[in-house]
């Protein structure tokens, strides 16, 4: 299959701090890939550094050539970051057809097309009726939609998602997943997505990518990755994992004060 993504001993380092440390990583074009790790791993500088956010060492490429400038890589790649910059005052519309940007000049104005498309996606994430109300007046979860459906008015083949589910219900979690689901399966959208929620990441996607202290430690399907040892290793919990069918359901276990203290000394 042809790849969409490939970074090849990739640093980065901020602040003095070394939080990628040469990371290998291939994502096949309309793949999804399930980035996961414990806090502090380095899953949100991976996506940074893929996006173009912030400078790295080693190589990245996009469809088989180096990534491109910062502007032109809008019309590739599109990220929903955990804290976005919202305008203060900006609409919800307004905000949307922000991710039209890469495709105007810069002194064009919306075109009948980029209204339709900003239309198009506030229907597909339930957000018509916030059309003319201020970001800032929503939810924490109606907020985070309206950061998807920015995203998703770029019109990017590749699209990175960082804790997409954040702030939402159950139910609108599952909605945004399924909706990303289906826009891989219609237009081939390539997808690389950062989950804190191990049972999500295995029903959703392809692949799980564990990274920890910045290095790729596991790649594989969810059932290779998400097991009991390998989630004990890296993110120093006790589980138990169930396989409905539909993928594998993490469930902690409760650890008795004297367990927690044994484990707290080794």
């Amino acid at each position: 299959m042809t790849t969409a993504i490939r970074l090849s001993g990739v640093h980065v380092t901020i602040d003095g701090a070394h939080i990628l440390k040469g990371v290998d990583l291939q994502v096949a074009r309309g793949e999804w890939v399930n980035v996961i790790g414990p806090n502090g791993a380095g899953k949100t500088t991976l996506l940074r550094a893929i996006a173009g956010a912030i400078p790295a060492t080693g190589s990245i490429e996009i469809d088989g050539a180096p990534a491109p400038t910062r502007s032109a890589l809008g019309r590739t790649v599109a990220i929903v970051p955990q804290s976005p910059t919202i305008p203060p005052g900006v609409t919800v519309t307004d905000y949307v057809l922000l991710g039209r940007t890469p495709h105007r000049g810069p002194f064009a104005g919306d075109s009948p097309r980029d209204l339709q498309i900003a239309a198009d996606a506030l229907t597909r994430l339930d957000l018509a009726g916030f059309a003319a109300r201020a970001v800032a007046s929503l939810s924490g979860g109606e907020r985070q939609r309206v950061v998807l459906a920015r995203a998703l008015v770029q019109q990017a083949d590749l699209l990175l998602l960082d804790e997409p589910t954040t702030a939402l219900d159950l139910g609108h979690q599952q909605d945004v997943l399924e909706l990303v689901d289906g826009l891989r399966r219609d237009v081939g959208l390539t997808v690389v997505t950062t989950l804190h929620d191990l049972t999500l990441a295995g029903r959703y996607g392809e692949r799980i990518v564990l990274l920890d202290r910045g290095e790729v430690v596991a790649s594989g399907a969810p059932n290779d990755v998400l097991t009991e040892a390998m989630i004990s290793k890296h993110f120093g919990a006790t589980v138990r994992i169930l396989d409905d069918g539909e993928g594998p359901v993490i469930l902690p276990k409760v650890r008795r004060s004297s367990e927690r203290l044994r484990q707290s000394r080794e």
